[in-house]
Parts: structure tokens; C-alpha cells; sequence
């Protein structure tokens, strides 16, 4: 009997422990989860997953302005001015009015075409140029002179006066470069009369992409203001020349750059020496070239086609080396 009451007492007491430790093993999972909990809600809270979304920026209104009119259509830029002998010139306009000149001239090459510029292919000095001939320059006759102001009246030859042979050892040469006016001109009938001044030249080496065989040759038409440009490089060219020719001594190889604008009454407006690699001499002989020519007045149509300042000349002077 006492063996069996102390047998029933043990087990009663082994059952009590277990729960005991049950409970403690309960209290400490449910410790666990509360620091789990707590330290899960700390990190969300410092990573702000639970803090408060920022306003959104509100952007000021924008208000766009819309031209409705018509926009001013876009002008053309007159093509680059190339000279012609009107001697040569056709009795039809070219189908490509590449250039643009004193007299119309249909494109032709000497060469096979060997590039893909507008010009002719062939032989001749390494220049920044485009001469397609060679030929001394002479100056212009009395029927074409302008006439000069009372200061410089000297008597003018009848014919054009034979050149000075240039020394192989120097060359010189005056540049032409074309301005661009507003607006394209129309074609009309030359109004200044012929000149027998032409610019010294030497053929220089080109490759093109004309095709036609030939003398050398441009696709360019004659107009108003073209024939206007020959005029003025004819009345600079005729005292650059013989300038140079005198005070060849004191002048250095090298280029002098001068801009300017012809209002239409003929007069030069602006002149601004803009770049000179030769020396002072030099430069004061294209000044004083540009300043001595006489120009004539544009004619109604072709002073209605430039803008109010005239027409504007960018004109390069320079003396090479042989």
C-alpha cells in the first residue's frame, strides 16, 4: 500500500514540473515575439516606412504664348559671285544657276571630273582660289573709269596701259568673296558699261564634278547686282594695282582683309580693316583703294533687292609668293 501511495505521489509531482516548465517555455517564446515585434516596428520606423508621406511640390502654372501669324519665309542667300569674259558668255541661261556673275556662263571642265564641288577639274597652282585661266590683270579704260574728284584730275589713257611684267619671284593677286544680300535679284539687262580691267590670274588646281568638256567653265547667270560687283572690283582693282606695283619694296607676302557697304548712291560706308598677315604698307594701300574708288548708283531694282545698310563687301587683298 505505501509502495503503491508513493508511486501515485512521484508522478503527480513530475506532472506539476512539466507544466511548470511549459509555462516558462510559453512566457519565453511570447518574450521572444514581443522583442522581435519591437525591434522589427523600430527598424520600419527609422527606415520611415510608417512615417507620414511628404506633400507633393506643387508646381507654379506655366503660361505659353502662341505666335499665330505667319512666320517671314526664310530667304535663299545669293549664290557665290563668279566673273565672266562677256565675251564668251551664251546666248541662253545655264539650266543650273550655280553662280552667280556679270554675264551667264554654261559649266565645262578640261578635265575629266574627279570631285564633287560645282567647278571644272584641272591643273594649275596649289591656292585658295578659283581661277580657271591665267592671264595678267590690265586696267581699265577712260570709257569705264570712274571719273576721279577734283583732286586727282590726270589725264587717262585711251586704251588700257600695258602691265609692269611681275618679277617670278612674287606674285600678286586680289581676292573677290561675295556678299549676301536679303533678297535673290531679278534678272535684267546690264546697265554700266564695258571695261577692259580684268584681275591678274593664274590658273588654279581644281577637281570638280562637271562633266561637259571644255574650256573651263561655271554653271553662273548674269544679273543686276553681278554686274554691280564687276564694276566695284574693276574701280578697286584699277588703283590696288598700280599701288602695289610702286611700293612693292615696302610690302611684305601676306593677305589684308577689309569689309565695307556700298549705300546706293555709290558711296562706301563702314570700311574696317578685319585682318592683315602682311605689314602696315600693305594694309594702307587696300584702305586707300577702297576709300579713292568711285562707284556708281544702283539702279532702282538693284538697290530695292539689299537692305537698308546697302550692299555689304567682304574683300580679301593678297600678295603671294611664287
Amino acid at each position: 500500500m505505501t509502495t503503491a501511495e508513493f508511486i501515485i505521489g512521484h508522478s503527480a509531482d513530475d506532472a506539476a514540473d512539466r507544466r511548470q516548465e511549459a509555462r516558462k517555455i510559453l512566457w519565453a517564446l511570447l518574450a521572444a515575439l514581443l522583442i522581435h515585434l519591437v525591434i522589427g516596428y523600430a527598424l520600419a520606423t527609422f527606415n520611415g516606412l510608417f512615417s507620414s508621406a511628404a506633400p507633393v511640390e506643387e508646381k507654379p502654372m506655366e503660361l505659353t504664348i502662341v505666335d499665330l501669324t505667319t512666320p517671314a519665309p526664310v530667304v535663299p542667300k545669293n549664290p557665290m559671285f563668279m566673273e565672266t569674259d562677256e565675251s564668251k558668255q551664251p546666248v541662253e541661261q545655264p539650266k543650273e544657276k550655280t553662280f552667280e556673275s556679270n554675264a551667264n556662263s554654261i559649266a565645262a571642265s578640261q578635265l575629266p571630273a574627279t570631285g564633287d564641288i560645282p567647278l571644272p577639274s584641272q591643273q594649275g597652282k596649289e591656292r585658295p582660289l578659283v581661277d580657271l585661266e591665267t592671264h595678267q590683270y590690265s586696267l581699265a579704260n577712260q570709257g569705264a573709269q570712274p571719273q576721279p574728284s577734283a583732286a586727282q584730275q590726270t589725264p587717262m589713257p585711251s586704251a588700257a596701259p600695258r602691265p609692269t611684267p611681275i618679277p617670278e619671284a612674287e606674285q600678286f593677286a586680289m581676292l573677290t568673296s561675295t556678299p549676301t544680300p536679303a533678297i535673290q535679284p531679278t534678272a535684267a539687262k546690264p546697265q554700266q558699261p564695258q571695261s577692259s580691267y580684268r584681275a591678274q590670274k593664274e590658273q588654279t588646281r581644281l577637281s570638280g564634278r562637271i562633266t561637259s568638256r571644255g574650256i573651263s567653265s561655271v554653271n553662273a547667270v548674269g544679273t543686276p547686282l553681278g554686274r554691280y560687283e564687276k564694276v566695284l572690283f574693276a574701280a578697286i582693282g584699277s588703283r590696288w594695282y598700280p599701288s602695289v606695283e610702286t611700293q612693292r619694296d615696302l610690302i611684305n607676302i601676306g593677305t589684308a582683309r577689309v569689309v565695307f557697304s556700298v549705300d546706293r548712291s555709290g558711296r562706301v560706308r563702314n570700311l574696317k580693316l578685319i585682318e592683315n598677315s602682311s605689314n602696315e604698307a600693305f594694309a594702307n594701300i587696300c584702305i586707300q583703294s577702297v576709300q579713292e574708288a568711285q562707284f556708281p548708283p544702283m539702279s532702282d531694282d538693284l538697290a530695292a533687292t539689299l537692305p537698308s545698310e546697302g550692299l555689304e563687301v567682304d574683300l580679301p587683298f593678297t600678295i603671294f609668293a611664287n
